[in-house]
């Protein structure tokens, strides 16, 4: 009877929303100045948000269904609740897959989230997003080219790879050499990008209202040289070891872009990275000192660092150290996704995490307060930037903030999220889109650090301590108007100077410490 009950009410959720919408597609076609466009836009809505509407439905009965009468705890219902997981993921995937489009933006975000989600939906997803994405025939490839460019690709360059070496949601990038030799990477819009994107609008509004930007190829092209001069201007101590493909305007529209092809490893291919003489701990350095820069002092912030957007090289211009070793070079992909932070945001959540690297409690409510997460909900904010609970978040000790990656602590991690859920849904709808991109970021960039390092380090922490805290006192400066606010600025950042070096020897302390023991264990095995 319960069964029954469950199934009419899919039904009626799925019939009752596609009527809804049929109902207003039809007064859009008939008011709209471009009615085929129109036309495609109110049919594709309707089935994708049926098709969210019973993926939904099935995911929460096949839950319900199965899971009931077995006790918590016990090992049957594991085994039953691991099968719920990987059905649940695969229908997930599924639809993401048949929806395309911002679908499997989701997906690829979903497959970053291993601290919070399943482990399950995060193998299932992390595996077929960024491999399996959605390809364009040549054919429709010639389409974009006639379109953009006049004339089909073969005229274009002198060598055209008809196979594409790699597709995302919104395109898909052939390898081509230009008539005077240059190897290039062309990146090609998905044809049916813009009708999807318009249909996502009406049931992924949130995410979609970025989208707009990674369909303008040319806004991306500039998006990457803005980077570059960002870190050139403003962190010119590590310009050299980051690096964006250069555009070639002249084979460049809105829909296709053409760029310097770059060879690397993907940062989370560590056997890879490593037969390139490339230390992982380099990297994740490197990943860090990068993103902090880009986040707390440019507030110019690239906001899909997931691992296939992020190549690492030798650094050309170095050389192999007495022992091989190389220095890395970080490639930044994708310059689609970019979100620029305002004065105040960036003072504030530079502050915020200044105060969770030195344990303030109070700095930390205050800050968490200021971004919007409210009086009541500032400890569950510092929870999700974390992944810890506020009684490590407070903890003094130089490593509190360390990520270990062990099943136990993911589980707790998992616990407390299903704990919280409604809080959390609170907190997410309460926070402004901007800083809901860089919780976005913020996963993608743990994610990365977890391939690794498998896990976090406290290098990676003291880090984001040291740009933060520096990031907070120049703002400061700008804001200080007389000579005493001057001075007090500072004696705080003579006081943060002698506080960086207390924790740089705790962090040596540390890593001597890890030295011996392994030299003990060498002498043992011996």
């Amino acid at each position: 009877m319960a069964t029954r009950s469950l199934w009419r009410i899919r039904g009626k959720l799925a019939v009752a929303a596609t009527a809804l919408l049929t109902g207003g597609a039809a007064a859009t076609v008939a008011t709209s100045e471009d009615p085929a466009t129109a036309l495609k836009l109110c049919t594709a809505v309707p089935t994708r948000l049926y098709r969210d509407t019973v993926t939904a439905a099935f995911i929460a009965f096949d839950y319900e269904y199965s899971l009931w009468g077995l006790s918590e705890g016990s090992v049957e219902r594991a085994k039953v609740k691991h099968e719920v997981h990987l059905r649940s993921a695969q229908k997930l995937q599924e639809l993401c897959f048949k929806n395309g489009g911002i679908y499997i933006k989701l997906g690829q975000h979903l497959g970053q989230l291993e601290y919070l989600i399943p482990e399950e939906y995060v193998q299932t997803m992390r595996e077929s997003m960024l491999n399996k994405c959605p390809v364009s025939s040549y054919d429709q490839v010639c389409e974009v080219f006639k379109k953009e460019l006049g004339e089909g690709p073969d005229k274009i360059f002198e060598e055209f790879d008809p196979v594409p070496i790699a597709s995302a949601s919104l395109a898909q990038v052939h390898v081509a050499r230009t008539h005077d030799g240059q190897k290039v990477a062309v990146k090609v819009q998905h044809t049916h990008m813009t009708d999807t994107a318009t249909a996502d609008r009406a049931t992924v509004e949130l995410i979609v209202n970025t989208l707009h930007r990674e369909l303008d190829f040319l806004v991306e092209a500039k998006n990457s040289e803005k980077c570059l001069e960002n870190f050139r201007k403003l962190s010119p101590h590590i310009a050299e070891y980051v690096y964006a493909p250069t555009v070639h305007w002249n084979l460049s529209t809105s829909k296709l872009l053409t760029m310097e092809f770059m060879d690397g490893a993907h940062v989370n291919d560590v056997k890879t990275v490593r037969k390139l003489g490339i230390q992982p701990s380099e990297v994740a350095t490197l990943v860090s000192q990068a993103f902090a820069e880009m986040i707390f002092r440019h507030g110019f912030v690239h906001c899909d660092p997931h691992a296939a957007n992020l190549i690492v090289r030798p650094l050309p211009s170095g050389k192999r150290s007495i022992l091989g070793k190389r220095k890395p070079q970080l490639v930044l992909l994708d310059h689609g996704l970019y979100k620029e932070l305002d004065f105040t945001t960036r003072f504030n959540y530079a502050a915020l995490w200044k105060a969770l690297i030195f344990s303030d409690a109070n700095a930390i409510k205050e800050n968490s307060v200021k971004l919007g997460a409210g009086e009541d909900l500032y400890a569950l904010f510092a929870a999700i930037l974390t992944m810890k609970p506020w009684n490590r978040i407070i903890d003094p000790s130089v490593d509190h903030l360390v990520i270990k990656g062990d099943d136990s602590e993911r589980s707790e991690r998992q616990m407390y999220a299903s704990q919280f859920f409604p809080q959390i849904s609170e907190l997410l709808r309460r926070l402004p889109r901007v800083i809901l991109l860089m919780l976005k970021t913020n996963d993608c960039l743990r994610s990365v650090n977890s391939c690794l390092l498998q896990g976090s380090s406290v290098e990676t922490f003291f880090i984001i301590g040291k740009v933060s805290s520096k990031a907070v006192v120049e703002a400061k400066k700008l804001q200080r108007k007389s000579l005493l606010s001057r001075l007090d600025v500072l004696l705080e950042e003579i006081l943060l100077e002698f506080r960086l070096l207390g924790m740089q020897i705790a962090l040596d302390f540390i890593f001597f410490l890890s030295a011996v023991q392994m030299l003990e264990g060498a002498l043992d095995t011996d």
